[in-house]
């Protein structure tokens, strides 16, 4: 049986609409982060590399992880019923 993880929270500036994108990949619906969602991540990765993140900014670039290998689950679940599904129709 395939278990969905779970998330917790979603980071506080997560924008509700807009946050996630769907991209077509060889006929397959992939979920990726927005443009704005990116922006933010990158934001908080830049800000790393020259200074400490306070408290807040780490539990937010966690949360975004969290988001990104949550949407990383579902690709290749997806991902992989499609293949399956095609095998079988061979």
């Amino acid at each position: 049986m395939l278990l969905l993880p779970k998330l917790e929270n979603l980071p506080n500036n997560f924008p509700i609409e807009g946050a996630v994108r769907i991209e077509l990949i060889e006929g397959i619906p992939l979920f990726r982060a927005s443009g704005k969602v990116q922006e933010r991540i990158n934001t908080l990765l830049d800000k790393q590399q020259t200074s400490p993140l306070n408290s807040a900014e780490e539990q937010e670039l966690d949360l975004y992880e969290e988001i990104d290998d949550y949407l990383s689950f579902i690709n290749r679940t997806v991902r992989n019923l499609y293949l399956t599904q095609n095998q079988s129709n061979l």
